[in-house]
């Protein structure tokens, strides 16, 4: 979609007059006074009429000082009127928020100190209050969306001119833009206030009250917990749409909300030699341990937590467990050098006696492993993990925990390139929590795009979700991602010469995550919406560039169908969803949807044989053409041989439901150069079992193959040739039959122990065996009946 129809079929009615003029800012691109220059170079053959006429046509008037005056005064004036109507809305919306939180207050004081005689508010007066908080949130959100899109707009337009005129006005306007930031709202503090609001409304001045921390005083605890990433341009939207369900968690209700209050970093440690900690938590591997030292807020914050996540198999019976104990920010050195003991650590604990002896107890053990862990492996601080969340929780109540992360940076901590980060220190001390970190190379930052959302849940056994969270992760808003982790991207993402082995959603960075509404489900005015748009269609340009890259447009078009991610739909079955990468039946299921085998590529072995030349070369092209006949004539052969045929399974009614009849298009992405993907496979013990099981079952049916075949040497008191002839045929199958067996076996034993996505079921073989005994047994017959003289 291009932009210019993106943004007349976005219009909010209430902006319709203050969004950037993007067409008239377009059209003075295209009035240039210079004199007439050619476009492009003259093509070959420009001597005929028609070379000369097409030269004609590619000639265009040269963009003078004038012409670049006149279209920044306007772009200025545009960028004027943007902001000065922000602002406006802005400080609208606050005095709104302040004094509706009067008026909520003024009502929920009807119900917390009314006298036994008094008569409370009346349902009618929550009624209208939620109404107007609706609404409210309704405004934060046509807000925002005005924002973006005239955000997205300027840097078209800009984009746009430096193309058209070879001018480059991009850092000029980056310097306007910083002088009216109409950009930089992120509506956190509003959201934090209409959160507090909307919740004391809903619960008719009731609200659940408990322990802020919600668990927080719990070292250990358990949760289901499924991740999805978001768009920067549907966050405040998501925010808004989850405070109308659940409350913002805040630690300190009687502290004004502050930026820094909602940071939160991370130092995760590794052996950087063997990245032991990585490739265990990326294979899931039984055990599988992550380290880290956390702090909330920035770099000032004295308590530090010191946290190891476990990873269980489902078999086992147990959960994946967190783990953590806090220490003084002065002690972790000394902690982590070994110079400072548990015993020490807790003896303060001990004596303030504000914890029990039992707690302590289970503090100091999981010190004393992470102490252990830490010098015997020789980890390392190797990357820091940077976001702002937003928790969303009822106190005192687990059950439903969504958190959004935004701003997610990834950072080197490692002194493993000669460059001395963090030293001999736990973390480097020359960032804290001033995102975007300008201050840093290149190489030392990865700035994640997207937002983390993690839903959290703690339901009883057969228990569904509420209903507004199946809504919400099956919306447009998210794209859900089974076991991300900041942890694996930051190292994968940091260490490109030293991480080989990929997590499956590495390829997938590229893809545009963004969707097409695929049911009603958002931000909506209690009464009416403020939505519309225009039918004008865009005057055809062949200058206009808004539709090349779809990373920058503000919605998806149809071929944002062909992400090969999980849709929301199919993170409805919560739980392990870690096969659900695609629904649906692919093109060609001989194959992963990830591919990143060992071989080596066929175009670049033949590449490097060129370079050699000789026999090398030649042996490698006659063997590339013999590869592709004899695949072509496979071809050929499974095409016209009779056989069964695939039936098409009709989409489920989930799938109809999400994304009615259009195509569901499933992307198959490869391992960039020397790089392997790692899929999570599922692997339980009934699944060596289960091979062992067919195995022994090619044996048994080898055996009746080999039965036959004495049969057939021994059948009479004289065997024909023939009949000695087949025997010995059979006797060959059987022996072939008992190799494949092993080898199948050993193959599919491997493939389990090393979790690699490989076929686990067999076309041929059974086939071939089921054939074998169909021979044998109409020969045994047919011998039977000549000897008896029956034919």
């Amino acid at each position: 979609m291009k932009f210019g129809e993106q943004l007349r079929s976005s219009i909010i009615r209430e902006y319709q007059w203050y969004y950037i003029d993007y067409d008239g800012l377009k059209a003075e691109l295209k009035t240039a006074s210079g004199p007439l220059v050619e476009a492009d170079e003259s093509p070959s053959g420009s001597g005929s009429k028609k070379g000369k006429a097409k030269a004609k046509s590619q000639q265009k008037n040269r963009w003078t000082e004038e012409d670049e005056q006149r279209f920044i005064s306007r772009l200025y004036a545009e960028l004027d009127k943007v902001y000065t109507k922000t602002k406006v809305k802005q400080s609208e919306i606050q005095r709104r928020i302040a004094v509706s939180e009067r008026e909520v207050k003024e009502v929920v004081a009807k119900v917390t100190e009314r006298g036994l005689t008094e008569q409370g508010p009346s349902e009618e007066e929550f009624i209208l209050l939620e109404e107007d908080l609706s609404d409210i949130i309704a405004d934060v959100h046509d807000l925002a969306k005005y924002v973006q899109l005239n955000y997205t707009g300027f840097y078209k337009i800009i984009k746009k001119h430096d193309k058209m005129t070879n001018w480059h006005l991009r850092p000029s306007f980056d310097t306007a833009l910083k002088n009216k930031p109409f950009y930089n709202e992120d509506f956190d503090a509003e959201v934090v206030k209409l959160s507090n609001m909307y919740n004391n409304v809903r619960t008719r001045g009731n609200p659940v009250i408990g322990d802020s921390s919600a668990g927080g005083n719990q070292g250990s605890f358990v949760r289901q917990t499924t991740k999805y990433w978001v768009h920067p341009d549907n966050v405040t939207e998501l925010k808004l749409i989850i405070l109308k369900h659940l409350p913002v968690l805040v630690f300190n209700a009687s502290k004004e909300f502050e930026p820094q209050d909602s940071a939160i970093s991370s130092i995760y440690f590794d052996n950087p030699e063997k990245w032991d900690l990585y490739e265990g938590r990326l294979k899931k591997t039984e055990g599988a341990e992550a380290i880290r030292l956390r702090w909330y807020g920035g770099m000032q914050t004295d308590t530090i937590f010191v946290e190891r996540k476990t990873h269980r198999e489902d078999w086992t019976g147990e959960k994946s467990v967190k783990a953590r104990f806090s220490m003084k920010e002065k002690n972790v050195n000394a902690y982590l050098r070994g110079d400072l003991l548990p015993a020490a650590l807790f003896e303060k604990a001990r004596k303030d006696g504000k914890k029990s002896e039992k707690a302590i107890a289970e503090d100091e053990t999981l010190a004393k492993e992470v102490q252990y862990s830490v010098l015997k492996n020789g980890y390392k601080p190797v990357c820091r993990s940077f976001y702002n969340r937003t928790a969303f929780q009822l106190p005192a109540d687990a059950r439903v925990r969504i958190s959004l992360d935004t701003e997610l940076t990834m950072i080197r901590e490692d002194n493993l390139d000669g460059v001395k980060r963090s030293g001999d220190n736990w973390r480097r001390m020359d960032i804290g929590i001033d995102y975007p970190f300008s201050q840093l190379p290149p190489g030392d930052i990865v700035r994640f795009p997207y937002a983390v959302l993690e839903v959290k849940l703690q339901t009883q056994h057969g228990q569904e979700p509420p209903e507004w969270v199946r809504q919400l992760i099956s919306s447009h808003l998210v794209e859900a991602v089974p076991k991300f982790s900041k942890f694996i991207h930051g190292t994968a993402s940091l260490f490109p010469d030293r991480i080989n082995l990929l997590p499956y959603w590495m390829p997938q960075m590229d893809v545009d995550i963004r969707k097409p509404v695929t049911h009603d489900f958002g931000i909506h005015r209690p009464t009416h919406s403020h939505t519309s748009g225009t039918t004008s269609d865009d005057d055809d340009d062949d200058l206009d560039s808004d539709a090349e890259d779809t990373t920058d447009t503000g919605s998806a078009g149809p071929s944002s169908h062909g992400n090969g991610l999980s849709r929301g739909a199919q993170a409805l079955i919560l739980g392990d969803i870690e096969g659900q990468t695609a629904e649906g039946t692919v093109a060609n299921q001989d194959y992963p949807l990830y591919d990143s085998d060992d071989e080596v590529d066929e175009e670049d072995a033949l590449e490097e044989a060129r370079r050699v030349g000789g026999w090398t070369y030649y042996s490698t092209l006659a063997k590339k053409y013999a590869g592709a006949a004899g695949r072509g004539a496979w071809s050929v052969l499974t095409a016209i041989a009779p056989r069964p045929r695939a039936t098409t399974v009709p989409r489920s009614n989930r799938t109809q439901m999400f994304f009615g009849d259009q195509d569901v298009q499933t992307k198959k992405f490869r391992a960039p150069k020397g790089k392997r993907i790692y899929v999570p496979v599922r692997v339980e013990p009934k699944v060596y079992f289960a091979a062992e099981r067919t195995y022994l079952s090619w044996l048994e049916f080898s055996i009746y193959i080999g039965t036959i075949a004495v049969t057939l040497l021994n059948f009479g008191t004289k065997p024909t040739k023939l009949s000695f002839v087949v025997s010995g045929i059979f006797t060959l199958l059987a022996i072939l039959s008992l190799c494949y067996s092993v080898g199948i076996y050993l193959y599919r034993s491997k493939g389990i122990r090393e979790r690699r996505v490989i076929k686990y079921y067999d076309k041929l073989g059974p086939s071939v065996l089921c054939t074998a005994l169909f021979v044998g047994v109409v020969l045994n017959f047919a011998f039977e009946g000549r000897d008896r003289e029956l034919w």
